[in-house]
């Protein structure tokens, strides 16, 4: 079993695969319920308050166990991840139309123009996806979809997101974008105060 500090640590997508197998089976109870992680319960009422539940297509970000997806039924949506035992945990809750296996800083098995919205928590973190994955993203993204994607503060300055979505703005492919801070978790311990940047944006053609 992993933990919250183990998860940040992680170095390489050998070590993140090791770390979310072994995690996958207990992630809901010793991590989630534990802490009270309502993160993804928070950017999914986000993505409904900003217009998602218009959305044809969904794809989560590093879907995990679905925690994102319980928080949208109703909403078709795909997941993606790197690690089969958590996307295991996911279709075991009856989630997800399409579960992806997939390394999301290399190429996607995905068309382009997929995807009218995307959703992701815990995903754009210490220890996990920084900004490099965003062409690919914005390849499968439908001309309006819309991004909904938490990261931390120190994430968003440390691994390149403020700088690339800067560039795509100034590209004319996304729409300039805003942003919402929120609790990561409810209780008390160490990471009760541990707060998200919820990034929003839409997808634009190209100039």
């Amino acid at each position: 079993m992993a933990d919250l500090e183990g998860a940040y640590s992680i170095a390489s997508t050998a070590e993140a695969q090791r770390v979310y197998a072994g995690w996958a089976t207990t992630y809901d109870a010793s991590f989630a319920g534990r802490l009270g992680y309502v993160a993804p319960q928070r950017i999914a009422a986000l993505f409904l308050a900003e217009g998602g539940q218009a959305a044809q297509a969904v794809l989560d970000i590093g879907a995990g166990t679905g925690l994102v997806a319980e928080a949208l039924p109703g909403i078709e949506i795909d997941g993606i991840d790197l690690s089969p035992e958590m996307l295991a945990q996911a279709e075991a809750k009856g989630l997800y139309r399409n579960r992806i296996v997939a390394d999301l800083t290399g190429p996607l098995p995905v068309a382009d123009g997929t995807y009218h919205g995307f959703v992701s928590a815990g995903t754009f973190t210490h220890g996990h996806v920084g900004a490099e994955c965003l062409p690919e993203l914005l390849r499968i993204a439908a001309p309006g979809a819309l991004f909904c994607c938490g990261t931390r503060p120190a994430v968003y300055d440390g691994m390149g997101f403020g700088s690339a979505l800067a560039l795509a703005a100034a590209r004319g492919q996304i729409t300039p974008p805003h942003f919402h801070e929120i609790g990561i978790y409810n209780g008390d311990h160490d990471h009760a105060s541990d707060v998200a940047l919820v990034m929003v944006f839409a997808r634009l053609l190209e100039t």
